[in-house]
């Protein structure tokens, strides 16, 4: 006989002649001939170098162990007291009871959402996000989420999680800001085919976000080539005079002609406009010669218009000074002022007027 003793956290399987014989727990005991015992700690999980089944036909040891069976397509999820300690994948794992308050949660990895009660906080942990596809979805945007290449839903802003399995899961997202797409550098001919290059800009917003991912191909350049297409049509239906006086009315025949188009699409545009129109080459001298002639034509009517207002006002100026000898006078004194301006001194005497004496004075010069 031999006295072994199974302290407290230990159990003892008991093995005769090599196969299983019992299990012991705390406490004294006495083992027969040929009898040898194995002590586990409990708190430990229970790996055994024999059969599992072997020793799990005894109902004591049995009630005394989680069994657990995992699946090749699931996962488990191991707490120790209330706090998350591991993952388990396929096979059998074996805990014992009793010390350490244990708890499982079981995942079905074949799945795509995930249903489980699982803390958000664990995603992130090392252990569990090996097992996850995280997608993120801007406040400012939308997605659809496609699985297996079949259209499922769309997302609004958040994080999506999901199960990491063969099941091919795909996100597409659109901004629903307001955007603004340049349509630059377009060198048109208008209908006197004078050459510009125009610059054209247009702002919109995604409404339809099926249609603009699923339905449309690149939608954003499909927007692109319906106003290009739109704007060429309409420079060529102006002459360059008409288009620079008209172009608020072009951009508001473009943005109804384009109107039903761009809804096709999924879109709303908000605004559009011409930016710039450029002259090419010649056309642009020829411009400036246009406008220096216009200028010319109206300087010359400016002076025209300012020399009669000149005249007619030296003529009322006359009949006024016809009528008053004390205009005269004045009119007299401020020709004066301005000889004097000029000549260093004049000396005039005699009784006659001043303005006849000057007259013979410049006349004597002559």
């Amino acid at each position: 006989m031999k006295r072994v003793r199974i302290n407290g956290g230990k159990v003892g399987l008991v093995f005769r002649r090599g196969d299983y014989n019992r299990v012991l727990t705390q406490g004294i005991h006495w083992l027969g001939f040929n009898e040898r015992i194995l002590q586990y700690d409990i708190s430990k999980p229970f790996v055994t170098t024999i059969a599992a089944e072997l020793v799990l036909n005894d109902e004591k040891l049995s009630e005394m162990i989680h069994v657990l069976d995992i699946s090749d397509n699931e996962m488990m999820l191991v707490y120790e007291n209330g706090n998350f300690k591991k993952t388990l994948s396929s096979g059998r794992h074996l805990y014992w009871k009793g010390l350490i308050d244990y708890s499982f949660v079981k995942v079905d990895l074949s799945k795509v959402y995930i249903t489980e009660k699982i803390e958000k906080t664990l995603f992130s942990h090392y252990a569990l996000s090996q097992y996850i596809r995280t997608f993120e979805v801007a406040a400012y945007e939308k997605a659809v989420l496609i699985i297996d290449d079949v259209y499922t839903k769309t997302l609004d802003g958040g994080t999506y999680r999901f199960w990491k399995n063969d099941t091919s899961i795909k996100i597409a997202k659109v901004d629903l800001r307001q955007l603004q797409l340049e349509i630059s550098g377009q060198e048109l001919l208008t209908k006197d085919k004078a050459g510009i290059r125009i610059n054209f800009y247009i702002q919109y917003k995604v409404t339809d976000i099926k249609k603009a991912l699923l339905d449309t191909k690149d939608y954003e350049k499909q927007l692109y080539i319906a106003m290009q297409l739109a704007l060429r049509a309409f420079v060529g239906n102006y002459s360059l005079d008409e288009l620079l006086e008209r172009k608020e009315n072009m951009v508001d025949a473009i943005l109804e002609f384009t109107k039903d188009q761009v809804v096709k699409i999924g879109i709303r545009v908000l605004n559009c406009g011409i930016r710039d129109i450029i002259l090419t080459g010649e056309m642009k001298e020829i411009m400036n010669q246009v406008l220096i002639a216009q200028k010319r034509a109206q300087a010359n009517t400016i002076t025209r218009r300012e020399e009669t207002a000149s005249t007619r006002s030296l003529l009322n100026t006359a009949k006024l000074m016809e009528d008053n000898e004390m205009l005269y006078k004045l009119k007299e004194m401020e020709y004066v002022e301005k000889i004097a301006d000029k000549i260093g001194e004049i000396t005039v005497s005699g009784n006659d007027g001043m303005v006849k004496q000057l007259k013979d004075i410049f006349s004597v010069n002559r």
